[in-house]
């Protein structure tokens, strides 16, 4: 199933509490819930202003539809082609 990176621009993001980005989390698992095991959040960063989440759905039409239901901003949904990190730069010939 595609993986997808969601930009959110959460304006002060970065300055939220802890019981604040709880509360958001349980918001956001509550939605998942109901929209059933298609659609999973895998993990997020958060930054000053801006959220960005790694999802594993069928298509960007179901995130939207979680960010609607959720009440979140779903700014800048892009799907994930390739994975690299520093071992993809390993000589594997040898």
């Amino acid at each position: 199933m595609p993986k997808y990176v969601i930009e959110r621009e959460i304006p002060g993001a970065g300055a939220l509490s802890p019981e604040e980005l709880r509360a958001i989390s349980q918001k956001s698992c509550g939605v998942l819930s109901r929209m059933g095991p298609a659609i999973q959040w895998v993990e997020s960063f958060v930054t000053q202003d801006k959220v960005y989440c790694i999802y594993i759905a069928p298509d960007a039409e179901t995130i939207r539809e979680h960010a609607r239901q959720g009440g979140f901003p779903a700014d800048r949904i892009s799907e994930v082609k390739s994975i690299i990190d520093p071992t993809t730069a390993e000589d594997k010939s040898c």
